[in-house]
């Protein structure tokens, strides 16, 4: 994709999530800044924030678990290498502590495919995986919805025991629900 399709995306995704009404009526958001050929969040992280939504953005520590940081704007996130792995975009401000998240009304998840069950793949480093047993460990039930394109939305994942369902996916062309809303 060029810049500029990147930048249509980010706007189309942003546009399509804020539609949702786990989003609207969320105080506090778990999200993440995409990295590499991810779809953009920064535009749909700008826009919650500017509505007065708490965002929370992950720290990843040292055994992949992960503590959250809050999302001041652009200009509060630093670039963090972490091993041999890609730069991260992380919240240079305060940590807040892994549990953090079980305060949060919606969780965006990255993956790299939803599956028609609402199953999601992720990277393989089991940090949401980990999100996803404290927020079931805490009894908290947030809106669970992850950003992808339209492509990566396809008929079968490969599943483990640990693995949850989703709430929603959001693509640029739309939302598709796989339990309800939260």
């Amino acid at each position: 994709m060029t810049a500029d399709d990147l930048r249509e995306t980010s706007a189309a995704l942003a546009a399509r999530a804020l539609e949702l009404p786990e989003l609207a009526r969320a105080g506090t958001v778990a999200a993440y800044v995409s990295v590499g050929s991810e779809p953009g969040t920064l535009a749909l992280l700008d826009t919650l924030r500017a509505r007065g939504v708490r965002v929370l953005l992950p720290v990843l520590l040292p055994d992949n678990d992960l503590d959250w940081g809050r999302y001041e704007g652009q200009d509060s996130l630093a670039r963090v290498r972490h091993g041999g792995r890609m730069a991260l975009s992380e919240p240079a401000g305060e940590r807040l502590g892994p549990d953090t998240v079980t305060a949060a009304d919606a969780v965006l998840l990255p993956g790299l495919a939803v599956d028609a069950r609402g199953m999601r793949l992720g990277r393989g480093g089991g940090s949401y995986d980990r999100v996803l047993a404290r927020l079931e460990r805490a009894g908290v039930r947030p809106a669970l919805v992850v950003l992808l394109y339209d492509a990566e939305v396809v008929e079968r994942v490969p599943e483990e025991p640990h693995d949850r369902p989703v709430h929603a996916v959001v693509t640029p062309s739309g939302v598709r629900r796989f339990r309800p809303e939260a």
